[in-house]
């Protein structure tokens, strides 16, 4: 396959969990009429979809580095079809929980082997540039999977979000099945010289300082995502199809802040950039805290900074992290993406408690969030330089 293929099966790939989760979310609400569960049992099919994808990130990277990028792709694809099918078949909370767990098992192998992969095939320069125009097209997934939610419900029924996201799911194991291997540096490790090859990452002080400090963005992401449904829908009486075009401001947004990156990128360092993206999570939690806008547009509006500013500053962050190993990539950016999203499911299940206000909660994660990071940037650029170890 031409690279340009590959960097559509690349965007395809890290489309997976927004693909698996936003498509799904128009659908929270009424499960928990018709099953009789409150919003923190229903959202265990987010949290415990996000901690199975976790584990399963830290297995596919050293899989990867061992057999190749194809071979666990596409297992890994393989089962999230399978999952996605039996998650159509669910008839109670906790038989979906169990498939939404084997879903994420599958879906792991996308996102953390499609970063690994643009390590393989990219340079440096090139690397960063794809990461933002991957991250430039990846949110029309979040923007249209909750809208295509949404219109499924009103024609069909829930169990058809999980048959077509099978049917994406079989578009993506063809696309790898004909992809040539990008491997070309196998290693030959153990599960022992696997565990110490996540030791050797973790004491590496500053890809873990640098991969810690970049994941804090998605703790007011996360939460929105867990508690959009649940606000828009039940507190602030907005459809389900109506509810899609909410979210969607967010999705465009982080396209918006995206697309920006790949324009300052040229005239500016990267560290500038993610200081202006640090800066906009900041306003954009304090503009939600003031309340400054009615009804739904009181989240969405402020919302739509915070994620503007998560795609403005979320290529050369990645980048900034993958540039601190020499070697090991699958590993590495399992491991980046583990503390991601484990973070994330955190934050989903913390703002499934019955909060009185949930989009204050949101708002001052993303204001203490935004703080935070400005000043452990400004503490870590001084302390060493971006460069590999």
């Amino acid at each position: 396959m031409s690279k340009a293929r590959i960097f559509l099966l690349l965007v395809l790939l890290t489309a997976f969990p927004p693909l698996s989760t936003d498509m799904y979310l128009p659908a929270i609400p009424m499960l928990q009429q018709r099953w009789e569960q409150p919003l923190m049992v229903i959202n265990l099919t987010l949290v415990g979809f996000f901690f199975s994808y976790c584990v399963f990130l830290l297995i596919y990277g050293p899989l990867s580095d061992r057999f190749g990028r194809r071979p666990p792709l596409l297992s890994g694809i393989a089962l999230f079809i399978g999952a996605s099918l039996l998650c159509a078949l669910a008839d109670s909370a906790g038989v979906l929980i169990g498939a939404r767990i084997l879903q994420a098992a599958g879906a792991a192998a996308s996102t953390s082997l499609a970063m690994a992969i643009t390590k393989d095939i990219y340079t440096n320069n090139e690397r960063v540039r794809i990461l933002a125009w991957i991250g430039v097209i990846m949110p029309l997934a979040p923007a249209v999977a909750p809208i295509i939610g949404g219109w499924i419900l009103v024609w069909f029924s829930w169990r058809w979000i999980f048959i077509l996201q099978a049917c994406i799911g079989v578009g993506a194991w063809i696309g790898v099945y004909r992809m040539g291997e990008t491997n070309t540096a196998l290693t030959h490790t153990g599960a022992l010289q696997t565990a110490r090859i996540y030791l050797e990452l973790l004491r590496n002080r500053r890809y873990i300082a640098y991969a810690l400090m970049v994941s804090l963005v998605v703790l007011p992401h996360f939460a929105f995502i867990a508690g959009s449904a649940d606000i828009y829908i039940n507190h602030l009486n907005v459809s389900e199809q109506h509810f899609g075009y909410f979210f969607a401001i967010n999705a465009i947004a982080f396209m918006a802040g995206s697309l920006l990156c790949t324009r300052l990128l040229r005239h500016i360092r990267p560290g500038t950039v993610m200081t202006l993206g640090f800066s906009g999570l900041l306003i954009g939690g304090v503009v939600m805290l003031l309340q400054l806008f009615p009804g739904a547009w009181g989240l969405a509006l402020p919302m739509a900074i915070v994620t503007f500013s998560i795609g403005l500053s979320r290529p050369p962050s990645n980048n900034l992290v993958l540039e601190q190993v020499d070697k090991y990539a699958g590993s590495a950016s399992s491991l980046l993406i583990f503390i991601f999203f484990t973070l994330g499911a955190c934050s989903m299940w913390f703002i499934s408690f019955a909060w009185a206000d949930k989009v204050q909660v949101i708002g001052y994660l993303a204001a203490i969030v935004g703080g935070l990071m400005l000043v452990l940037w400004s503490i870590l650029a001084h302390r060493h330089r971006p460069t590999r170890g």
